[in-house]
């Protein structure tokens, strides 16, 4: 009989992802199959699914959203693949790099605290861009972290109502591809709190490239100045966003591993 084919299950601020070490890129998995285990009414549930793949010197994030979709990279998800590395002893710890559709990222992974990541640098593409939902529309800050964002600033999140349908975004020409819709409430101080309608995924209980992204916004709507510090409150947790002088964003949070999963029924469907 074959071996069954496994994945981790782990999530970063509730975030969560499966994660299958495929160091070889020997195993072969269709959007459908990452589409059926990530419904949560069907499947095992989760935001996101994470490959991890070796290329050459540097590990590579082979992620996908929810929906089987291809995407840039994941905050939260490189996170828990850090996490996974060191835990598993594939990657010892301390400083490393991984490799992301969206360019290398070098992380920071102690063994029992929170990981930190260079997310790279964090651009406001100066665009006027509007969000729309639940009847009200808000201007938004059009912002790229390697995946784009609209970031909308709101007296309290309570006025979002339900995120389960998509917000509409205009002009649609400035997002070909999607983008992730991130409300913000300002608490005082360097604090804030969010919610977030990741493309591909729907709500989600937080979002690491988000958080970046609203960091930079929070700055520009406060007309503050670089560098900056946000602590962030996603529904699932606390992050913390350093912004320096050139732009450049580094997200510090938590990342667990919970279970091992069978996926060899999905991946042989």
């Amino acid at each position: 009989m074959a071996q069954p084919i496994i994945a981790t299950y782990g999530h970063g601020t509730e975030n969560d992802f499966l994660l299958l070490f495929d160091p070889e890129n020997q195993i072969s998995i269709t959007p459908e199959a990452i589409a059926a285990m990530c419904n949560r009414e069907s499947g095992i549930g989760a935001d996101g699914f994470i490959k991890i793949v070796k290329k050459e010197s540097h590990w590579f994030m082979d992620y996908s959203n929810a929906d089987g979709s291809v995407a840039e990279m994941c905050g939260n998800g490189i996170r828990v693949m850090a996490r996974y590395l060191v835990e598993r002893g594939h990657q010892n710890e301390g400083i490393f790099a991984i490799n992301t559709r969206a360019g290398i990222k070098h992380l920071r992974v102690p063994r029992d605290s929170d990981i930190s990541v260079n997310m790279g640098q964090v651009r406001d593409e100066m665009e006027q861009v509007e969000v729309s939902h639940n009847g009200h529309t808000w201007p938004a800050f059009n912002i790229n972290v390697g995946n784009p964002h609209a970031v909308v600033f709101v007296d309290s999140l309570n006025e979002v109502g339900s995120l389960s349908i998509e917000p509409k975004v205009t002009p649609k020409s400035s997002y070909p591809e999607g983008v992730n819709v991130e409300f913000v409430e300002m608490l005082g101080g360097n604090e804030l709190s969010m919610r977030v309608h990741e493309r591909g995924s729907g709500e989600t209980r937080s979002c690491g490239t988000g958080t970046c992204a609203v960091a930079l916004a929070a700055t520009l709507h406060t007309s503050g100045k670089l560098p900056s510090t946000w602590v962030i409150y996603p529904p699932g947790g606390r992050l913390v966003v350093e912004i320096d002088g050139h732009s450049n964003a580094t997200l510090t949070g938590p990342a667990v591993l919970l279970k091992d999963c069978d996926i060899t029924k999905y991946v042989l469907a």
